[in-house]
């Protein structure tokens, strides 16, 4: 753990994975207690971390007073429920978040089928996926605050301006601290990661589009340093936005050039992109992370325009103009 600024901490919680293996809470100090920014995996290693890391601040978990949580995703607001229990915290999460995290105690494995047949996968890929999906997860906890765009979290002695930036999640937040000139940008920035997007679905049918959005809007923001969820903290946050949108472009690029080539489903295009390694040679999470991606930049190159989809299980695309 480090101490960022007087009275701010980060405390990195262990993970149940190898990459990220941790996600990182920032802990804001005030003359009531502690307050959180995100909560981490729900653990035993990671309470104990937890537990650990605000005994060297010269607190502890009884004494936090609130959690701000960027996103649903259960890497950042899976502890929350165990954080309140422990202290009578209130936590918050932004309204599309919260809509979203029934997806969690429902899991993953009954919409992989769905999505792999849209995108034209082999059964095979699909049932080792389905097999080495996490399990639905029981009694999720709802916030007791909504923040929306331009909220301000009751942090006493701070003040921090929420920031919407939708695309990793449909109510990913950030936070702006404009004393220090720090931004903290939960998953929406990351030092090296270029973090993906979900499938397109109907409340939310340009998802990378709305990432993209969301960091020009960043733009021009004076941050002396971001304060990332995962990784490391980092200066020069103009180059970061300008490096992950050069990843991106690059991406709907090799997707239009998959379509000029023939490719029609999601699969095919797939081949035609660069990931970390070739398309073929993926699994588990890394596969699924391509496909959804693929599927976000077919969305965006529908929602300006230059492609069509006849939908289907499998979804073929063709270019605008074929």
């Amino acid at each position: 753990m480090e101490q960022v600024r007087p009275g701010l901490w980060s405390i990195p919680l262990p993970l149940p994975w190898a990459k990220p293996a941790h996600v990182t809470v920032y802990v804001f100090e005030t003359a009531d207690g502690p307050y959180l920014i995100d909560a981490g995996w729900d653990s035993d290693d990671a309470f104990a971390a937890l537990a650990a890391g605000l005994d060297t601040v010269g607190t502890s978990v009884a004494e936090v007073q609130g959690v701000v949580v960027t996103h649903a995703h259960l890497d950042h607001f899976g502890m929350a429920g165990r954080i309140r229990e422990a202290s009578g915290a209130w936590v918050s999460l932004h309204p599309l978040d919260n809509a979203i995290l029934s997806q969690f105690e429902n899991g993953f494995a009954t919409r992989i089928p769905g999505l792999m047949a849209r995108a034209g996968a082999p059964a095979e890929m699909t049932e080792h996926l389905v097999k080495g999906t996490q399990a639905a997860v029981r009694r999720i906890p709802r916030p007791d605050v909504l923040i929306e765009d331009g909220g301000r979290p009751d942090i006493p002695g701070w003040e921090l301006r929420a920031l919407w930036t939708p695309g990793h999640s449909p109510g990913h937040l950030c936070f702006w601290e404009p004393a220090n000139r720090l931004l903290l940008s939960g998953d929406h920035v990351l030092p090296s990661t270029v973090v993906g997007t979900p499938e397109p679905d109907e409340s939310h049918p340009d998802p990378l589009g709305d990432h993209l959005r969301a960091l020009a809007r960043l733009r021009g923001l004076d941050a002396a340093e971001v304060l990332p969820a995962h990784e490391h903290r980092f200066t020069g946050l103009e180059h970061r936005l300008a490096e992950i949108d050069a990843v991106h472009q690059g991406r709907l690029a090799e997707v239009l050039a998959g379509l000029r080539a023939g490719a029609s489903t999601v699969w095919e295009i797939a081949d035609h992109v660069t990931w970390h390694r070739p398309f073929r040679n993926l699994r588990g999470v890394a596969l699924q992370n391509a496909v959804t991606d693929t599927f976000g930049c077919l969305a965006a190159l529908v929602a300006t325009g230059a492609a069509r989809v006849d939908d289907g299980e499998p979804a073929r695309w063709r270019l605008a103009d074929a």
